[in-house]
Order: C-alpha cells, then structure tokens, then sequence
C-alpha cells in the first residue's frame, strides 16, 4: 500500500487527502468485495452506507464526490443496486436536482441585494442573542414559504460575502481591490486571532439559519423535497396541510429559538461568540463606502433583484412551476435587468451547486443499495406491528432514526407509501392514517437535523465553499446540532404522543373494532335478509 502511494498514480489519487485518508478508501474499496462473497449483500449494504458517511464525515479532508463515487461505482458493479435503480432514485428527485441547478445560481445574482440587506442589519443590530433569533426565525419564515435549499443558498451567500470583505481588508488591501479570500497568506499573524473569532461567529450565524431551516420547512407543504410528495400522497392542500401539522411543529418552532437564546447565553456547543470589534468596524466602513460609492446602475441592479425577489417569494408560494423552474426564471430576470449577458459572468453562478449536484447523485446510488437490499425492511415492519399511542409514536423516532441515516426523502417515500397500501388494503381507517402522516413527516423533518446527511440543506452546507471558510465541519456541526436535535426531538415526540393520543387511542379502538372478525361477522348478521 505504502509503494502504491508513493509512486506518481498514487500520488494523484485523491490528490492531497491525508495518506490515512487515501488508505482508508482504498481499504474500503478492497474490502467490500470479499464482505459481498462471505457475508452477503445485507451486510455489506450496511458496511457501505457506514463508508459513504464517512466520506461525508471527512468532507474536509476530501470532497466526498470522489470517494463516495467510487463507493457507489463498485456496490454497482457488486450488484448491490442497478444503474436502473440508481436512475430511478435520480428521476424521483429531479425537481431536487433542478432546484439546485438553476436556483442556487439564481440567488448567486441576488448576492448584491441580499449582502445589503444583511450587512444593515449586523450593523444595525448589536445584541448577538437578538442577531441569532433573526437569523434562525427569519430563515424559519422563508423556509415555510420558499424551500430549505434556496435559504441555505442565501445563507451561505451572506456569511461568504461577510468573510470575504473582512479577510479583504484584513490582508492589508481596500474595498476595491481583487482578492482572494480562501488564501490566508497575506494575512498578519495578529489578525489572526479575530480572524478566527469572525470564524466562530459566523459558524453559530449559519448553524441558526440551518436549523431555522428545518424549523420552518416541517410545518408547510412546500417547505421540504418530501412535505410535497407527503402531501399529494394524503391529498392535503397547503392550509390542511399546515393546520395538521400545527399541533406538533409549532411547539417545535417555540422550542428551536428558546435553544437559540440558551446556547447564546450560556455560549455553549460552539455558540455564544461575538463578532469582533475590529470586524464591526470594517463592516460599517464597508457599508458607508458601498453606500457612498454605489452607482446609479447599481442602484437600479438593487432594486430589480429585489422585485425579483418578490417573484420569486409568489412563485414558490403558489407554486407556479416547479422549483428549479422559477429558479431558472430569477436567472433569466435578474441577469436581463442587471446588464449580465456575457456567459463567462453566467456560468460563475453555476460553479458552487453543480459540484453538489453530482455529489447529490452518488448520494442517491447509495439511496438505491438501501431499497435494492432492504436494508429498513426489518424496522419498518416491526413499526406496522404495533398498535395505537405506540404505533404513532415508533412511526416519528423510526423515520427520524433513518432519516439521520440516510435522506428524509426517501425513508418519508417509503413509509407514506407503506400507509397508503395499508388504507387501500382497509387495515387502518383515513383518521388513523391522517395521524401517521403526521408522524411521518414530523420524524423525517425534525430529529433529522442530527446529522448532515439527515437533510439536503445540511448536506449542501457542509460541502459548500464556505464550510471551509469557518470551519464547519462533519463533527462541527453535529455537535452544534446537538442541543436542538435533543430539545425539538423530545418536544416532537411529545406533541405526537400527547397532543395526539387522545385521537390515536379513541381512532385505533375504532379500527380495532371495525377490522375484529367478530365485529365482521356480527355485521354481516345484521345486514342479512330476514329470511335467512
């Protein structure tokens, strides 16, 4: 292995990930193989799920698109899934795709406005405690009504284009000068130590947002990939879906920025860092000068993002198109008023969600050896063999459980297809499924903000450009997460099983009664003719 690594084709593997790292891959890659023909395809499937999450886990060390490609290419070739079945995860998720593709570059051509917006108000507004509530509870709203992808695109546009002015001025150069931000050459030892604050400050700014996400994306139909596909699948619209979901997702809200203010205060799992002088400083002159020197034009590029902003706010709220659709619109709008037409300027737009794009397909190869191999099939079963309170209460932590797993996607596809077939079979009634439903999509949303891999929107932070940046990485941010996964998981919990027992309990005795053989048959005497 060692002479493997020191020659020039092991040099280029993997390129400059750590020797341990390139070993590791390499061990897995060798090891699945003998794993398929010893111990079969169950387990390896679990072994490989275990190796992508470790490839997410190090995502700093090496983009996961590599390693976990390989991954993927050889559970293919071990027939672990199918290039068919692979596909078929793809098409399921094309609106997720397409949404990624053109409007993370949709809001790359909103960055002038949203950076002036936010910059007011980390100007205007001291308090950190009162900064993060804004934060999480404005991405909360947004979430609701737009999707968590496109917030978290705004999200990681702020925090780089914050991180960029001040390791601009910081590396002895002004406004207007070109820069490279991801090189900290230049940098004076003696910034390095507020550098490293603003990098503290920003993470617990993101790690608000991305958590506000969640918050808000549970509690309305278009505000997460599988809201949507629950939805259709239970024939709610958007009010009936909000409405049955209140019950649980509110409290969940309240708790989500109750946590918000403890960890501030109490500055606890990374939180509660201020933003340094000297960077408050810069930012007010950056904002003094931007305002000073913002041209006419620019003005008028302002103003134009900011009504296509509010198009796209409608559009996602109605639901005019799917969303990649409109997100292709704000290209379309934002590039045609604002005197961008040249395709070198375009195509930087695509440059951060294409690279997750690709990674998000591998992701769904390994989405395919779970449903090839059935890798759920044990628990979700048990969970359709219990009854009542309990039932509801296995359906949330189950899909929660799976979801941190893997993707709240696809564990919510598979368990609201599970209940379909079960009311079209007639094993449980419409108000009992209506209660399931709920479970589901509370579970899948809710404690899956324990990992990176439990959420898309997670997911596409922790590899995009400004991970790095504030050192946001795998074990970062789960233990960031960690008291909100807590908190809204027991709160979640809570609200399903109390909110909703006493429906759960008086429903199942309902269906127990109607489904008993002796109720059948009870029935069936009753509505017999006399004369028999």
């Amino acid at each position: 292995m060692g002479r493997f690594l020191s020659n020039p084709y092991g040099r280029n593997f993997l390129g400059h990930a750590p020797e341990w790292y390139k070993i590791a891959i390499l061990g897995f890659l060798i090891a699945n193989p003998i794993l398929f023909y010893t111990v079969g395809a169950y387990i390896t499937g679990w072994v490989l799920v275990i190796e992508f999450i470790f490839t997410l886990t190090m995502a700093l060390k090496c983009y996961p698109l590599q390693p976990g490609g390989l991954l993927a290419f050889e559970a293919i070739v071990l027939g672990l899934a199918t290039p068919a079945g692979v596909y078929h995860e793809v098409e399921g998720a094309l609106e997720v795709i397409l949404l990624l593709v053109f409007m993370v570059a949709g809001i790359f051509f909103m960055k002038d406005m949203l950076l002036y917006v936010f910059t007011k108000m980390l100007v205007n507004v001291r308090s950190k405690v009162v900064l993060s509530l804004l934060f999480s509870f404005v991405a909360a709203v947004l979430s609701a009504f737009l999707d968590a992808l496109t917030v978290i695109a705004v999200i990681i546009t702020i925090a780089t284009g914050f991180y960029a002015i001040y390791h601009k001025i910081a590396s002895g150069k002004e406004f207007h000068h070109d820069h490279d931000h991801h090189d900290d050459e230049l940098l004076p030892h003696l910034e390095r130590e507020d550098l490293d604050q603003f990098r503290a400050f920003l993470r617990s700014l993101v790690m608000h947002g991305a958590v506000g996400t969640a918050l808000g994306g549970v509690t309305t139909l278009v505000g997460e990939p599988q809201n949507i596909i629950i939805a259709a699948k239970a024939s709610w619209n958007f009010v009936e879906f909000f409405l049955r979901m209140a019950p649980v997702t509110l409290p969940v809200l309240a708790t989500g920025l109750l946590v918000v203010v403890v960890v501030e205060l109490t500055g606890t799992f990374g939180y509660g860092t201020k933003l340094p002088e000297k960077v408050f400083v810069i930012l007010v002159e950056y904002d003094a000068y931007r305002d000073k020197k913002r041209t006419q034009r620019e003005n008028a590029a302002l103003v134009v993002q900011g009504l296509v902003a509010v198009w796209l706010v409608f559009g996602l709220m109605f639901s005019l198109a799917a969303v990649g659709l409109i997100g292709l619109s704000v290209i379309v709008f934002a590039t045609s008023f604002s005197g961008i037409i040249d395709e070198g300027s375009i195509g930087k737009a695509f440059e951060e969600a294409l690279p997750f794009t690709a990674l998000l397909v591998v992701f769904f190869s390994i989405v395919a050896v779970i449903d090839a191999q059935g890798l759920f099939d044990p628990v979700i079963q048990w969970v359709l063999t219990l009854h009542g309170t309990d039932q509801i209460a296995a359906f949330y932590l189950v899909n929660g459980l799976l979801s941190a797993i893997s993707d709240n996607v696809f564990v919510a596809t598979i368990y609201i297809n599970e209940v379909v077939d079960a009311l079209n079979a007639g094993v449980i009634t419409r108000d009992t499924f209506d209660l399931m439903v709920v479970a589901i999509n509370t579970g899948t949303n809710i404690p899956s903000v324990a990992t990176p891999n439990g959420q898309a929107a997670f997911l596409f932070l922790l590899t995009s450009a400004v991970a790095p940046l504030i050192r946001l990485s795998y074990g970062r941010m789960v233990m960031m997460a960690l008291p909100y996964t807590i908190t809204m998981t027991l709160m979640g919990l809570a609200m399903v099983i109390y909110a909703l027992e006493p429906a759960t309990a008086e429903l199942y005795d309902r269906n127990l009664i109607e489904h008993h053989p002796a109720s059948q048959a009870a029935e069936a005497l009753e509505t017999a003719p006399e004369n028999h």
